[in-house]
């Protein structure tokens, strides 16, 4: 396949489509936003892992362009779709984007076409629901007119390690020559494909990779909540369990979760589990301990100010961190936005620090804070602050700065457990 379209340049996206440009293939990337396509075709990031230097390389080359004309996908002989599943006010699937994006490209959907989603979802959305509006659209049927699969997304922002070509791609088809026309496609870009049954298997493989994370991740963070009230560190802990060369794997305590798969993604089997009369009983209870977390550090808070005989009301509070992981610049679900609103609800003058993220540009969820700029990082501004709180562990911050300027700091990240015995302090509570 020569040319192909990826439709949503976001986190996905953007780097599937310059590692498909850099292994030969012409990639038309289509997004409705303007000023991101306007940015690409100037050779300009607006991701912070995704250098300009990349970008401009496939400009030159020639084998990667930018557009918001849906109509490009006629020149193309696959179709790979990049866009979001949120989740609606009332914690169900939101597939409007996915299918908003079916009804756009149906049209011009030549006999022939590969059309994969990667935006993960519940089991059953490509066969069902994308498929229902990629058919009713074009005239064709999936697996005779055009060929339909699932490729569930595999990122990890933030991780120079992970590289796209070197993650293994799960893909999953419609028919067995849909599966074979999309691991012939991603077998351009991608070192390893691992075909599996049906999409609705693929689509249930993200589901438990996220599930996982989520499981596990509100198992330590409970542990960390006991553990304190024991007088024992969680983060000494699992260090030492870590020693155990078998049956163990860590997973670390924060501030709650964020980004856009642990706190979203397992609610689509929740909500598709529902349709079958099951229950997912264990997912929603880690979904419970997860959200409960910024209160669990607010009382951090609460506690560490009154040791300093100071109330959260009328205190100056600085939050370390907005994105929702270290050295990205990843706002989604952030568990930052739960913590400005609690300080702020108590009183508190709550500000934000963060080398990733300036300003907080539109969100969905907490449009109240759009527009708040990142204070600067100086020692007469950095010690005008009461108290503040580590929520996200960028490697750029400096800490040992941060101890000595700030008379009151909670860490919910273990981030400060390098710096020297000489410079810690009963100024640090963990949280």
């Amino acid at each position: 396949m020569e040319k192909i379209a990826i439709i949503g340049l976001g986190y996905i996206g953007l780097p599937l489509s310059l590692q498909f440009a850099r292994s030969g293939t012409m990639v038309t990337g289509i997004d409705i936003d303007p000023e991101k396509v306007e940015a690409l075709n100037a050779g300009k990031t607006y991701i912070k892992h995704v250098p300009g230097t990349a970008i401009q390389k496939v400009l030159t080359s020639g084998r990667f362009t930018a557009s918001t004309d849906f109509d490009r996908v006629r020149e193309v002989e696959a179709i790979i779709v990049c866009v979001p599943t949120p989740l609606t006010k009332t914690r169900e699937p939101d597939l409007s984007y996915v299918l908003d994006t079916g009804r756009a490209i149906a049209p011009h959907l030549r006999r022939g076409t590969v059309v994969v989603l990667e935006s993960t979802t519940y089991p059953g959305t490509t066969d069902e629901d994308f498929r229902a509006v990629l058919e009713q659209g074009s005239g064709m049927k999936a697996g005779e007119g055009f060929h339909l699969a699932f490729s569930p997304e595999r990122e990890d922002p933030g991780n120079p390690e992970s590289k796209v070509a070197k993650i293994p791609k799960i893909v999953g088809g419609y028919t067995p020559g849909c599966l074979e026309k999309a691991v012939a496609l991603y077998s351009r870009a991608v070192e390893t494909v691992v075909p599996v049954s049906s999409c609705k298997t693929a689509e249930a493989t993200k589901l438990l990779e996220n599930i996982f994370r989520s499981v596990n991740i509100a198992l330590v963070n409970e542990l960390k909540v006991i553990y304190a009230a024991m007088g024992i560190d969680i983060w000494e802990v699992i260090e030492a369990a870590k020693t155990k060369p078998f049956g163990f794997m860590p997973f670390y305590p924060g501030p709650g979760w964020g980004g856009h798969c642990i706190p979203i993604d397992p609610f689509y089997l929740t909500w598709r589990a529902r349709q079958f009369g099951r229950h997912t009983r264990f997912i929603e209870l880690a979904g419970e301990i997860n959200a409960a977390m910024p209160d669990y550090v607010v009382s951090r808070l609460i506690e560490a100010l009154n040791a300093k005989q100071k109330p959260v009301n009328g205190s100056r509070i600085l939050l370390i961190g907005v994105a929702y992981k270290a050295d990205v610049d990843d706002m989604r679900e952030s568990p930052t936005f739960a913590l400005l609103d609690r300080i702020k609800a108590l009183g508190g003058e709550v500000e934000f620090y963060d080398p990733y993220v300036p300003e907080i540009g539109p969100t969905r969820e907490h449009a109240n804070w759009q527009g708040k700029r990142s204070i600067q990082w100086n020692e007469q501004t950095i010690r005008s602050f009461d108290a503040a709180v580590i929520v996200t562990a960028h490697s750029s911050v400096n800490y040992e700065q941060l101890v000595k300027w700030v008379k009151c700091i909670v860490d919910t990240r273990n981030a400060l457990a390098r710096i020297a015995a000489s410079l810690t302090s009963d100024k640090i509570w963990k949280a």
